[in-house]
């Protein structure tokens, strides 16, 4: 398809790049500050929130995982109160079911009580020490000897609040784009020209909030080279209905901190679909920024994570745990021996096929995973490089923090 000229360009004031949850919510703190001015939504598929937004296990967190002073404790907590004030404001259906982290063994009990102290430094209200008998009280059919109790984690359907807040924009006047892949970005006259299989884009500044493909979109305007984002797929399985009754709430293990990930756990679920309950997820390489499938296999991008040397400095950390995975995403077995660990009398025949989503891991050339929120300016832009959970709890938070910083890099007071 030939490109419109320069001439018949559309102009807009303010480009934002992906219409998940984080893309979506800054928008909309934006345009609450600034109703005037004129702001576009790029997205490449054909509905928003299609990929971590909506394949996320839609758990309201806390905040009781992440160091004290980073923007992840901070906004966590914060974005907690907004989620909850929006969802009562607009009528969307969110349950606070609590949470229980569990300690199997002896030797979790130190990481427990250091995630209790965090808990308590992020001001996450009215955390509890539990012991056994206390813990059983809560969940039944969970095994452990301690346990943190959240009560105040909860459940929410986040398409439904990207819907909302996509709604809410086209009724002040902003336009959400689909089907709009940004192809290439470029600086001509003081402006960013932009350009999409459709139509191009002269827009004053840009936001990216492209998520899986972040990474990719900053390197269209010459930064974020030494970060990659790295896919690693989360798979689970549903508990059938007439097992629902052995999970109340969330029930999650002590973190591994030898491992990135949180570990497989149960949690209640709110989909389109309705009530549910999943079991896991783990976390495996993605041989494709949305291989939500085992074959699912992009060679372009396995060889692009492959020959990136952070990657291979963190294969090399991980690397037996990394099999370990791969091993339990192909064998029932292997996940149910895990999801026993919590709950032991656990059979295999309560289980059935569930989803899966991929997690955006940004990983850094030294080997290191960025462990916050990571936002990075640029001339005419910011872009929103690391937004892994709990960035849709936190997303309103998220999105009035990008509009302060936007503020003042773009100079819209």
């Amino acid at each position: 398809m030939r490109r419109m000229s320069n001439s018949a360009a559309k102009q807009t004031d303010l480009t934002i790049v992906g219409a998940g949850i984080v893309g979506l919510a800054t928008a909309y703190a934006i345009n609450q500050r600034y109703p005037h001015l004129n702001m576009t939504i790029l997205e490449k598929e054909n509905e928003v929130a299609q990929h971590q937004t909506g394949n996320n296990s839609g758990v309201i967190h806390a905040g009781i995982y992440y160091k004290p002073g980073t923007l992840r404790a901070k906004l966590c907590v914060q974005g907690v109160r907004q989620l909850t004030d929006f969802c009562d404001t607009h009528g969307i259906e969110y349950h606070r079911c609590g949470k229980l982290i569990v300690a199997v063994t002896e030797g979790e009990l130190p990481r427990l009580k250091t995630l209790y102290e965090r808990g308590q430094a992020n001001g996450v209200p009215n955390l509890r020490q539990m012991n056994q008998a206390e813990l059983r009280e809560v969940e039944p059919f969970a095994a452990g000897i301690a346990a943190i109790h959240s009560p105040n984690t909860g459940i929410v359907n986040f398409k439904a609040v990207a819907r909302k807040l996509r709604d809410l924009l086209h009724e002040r006047g902003v336009e959400v784009r689909l089907m709009q892949q940004v192809n290439s970005i470029s600086h001509r006259h003081n402006q960013l020209s932009i350009t999409t299989p459709q139509f191009e884009l002269q827009s004053k500044h840009l936001i990216n909030c492209g998520g899986l493909y972040a990474d990719k979109i900053g390197q269209m305007m010459g930064i974020a080279s030494e970060i990659r984002i790295i896919p690693f797929r989360g798979e689970y399985f549903f508990l059938r209905k007439e097992s629902h009754h052995k999970v109340r709430g969330l029930i999650y293990p002590v973190p591994d901190p030898s491992f990135p990930f949180l570990g497989v756990h149960f949690t209640r679920v709110l989909r389109d679909s309705g009530f549910g309950v999943e079991a896991g997820p783990n976390a495996v390489f993605a041989f494709a920024r949305e291989g939500y499938r085992f074959g699912k296999v992009n060679l372009g991008e396995t060889l692009d994570a492959l020959s990136f040397v952070g990657f291979q400095r963190l294969a090399a950390k991980f690397w037996r745990t990394g099999l370990g995975e791969m091993r339990r995403s192909l064998s029932k077995p292997l996940f149910l021996r895990s999801l026993q660990r919590l709950m032991p009398d656990l059979q295999a025949d309560e289980l059935e096929p569930g989803g899966a989503g991929v997690r955006a891991m940004a990983i850094h050339q030294s080997g290191e995973m960025v462990d916050d929120f990571y936002i990075v300016d640029a001339p005419n832009a910011l872009h929103v490089l690391n937004a892994p959970s709990p960035a849709a709890t936190a997303s309103l938070a998220i999105g009035d923090h990008v509009a302060q910083r936007a503020a003042g890099l773009f100079g819209l007071d």
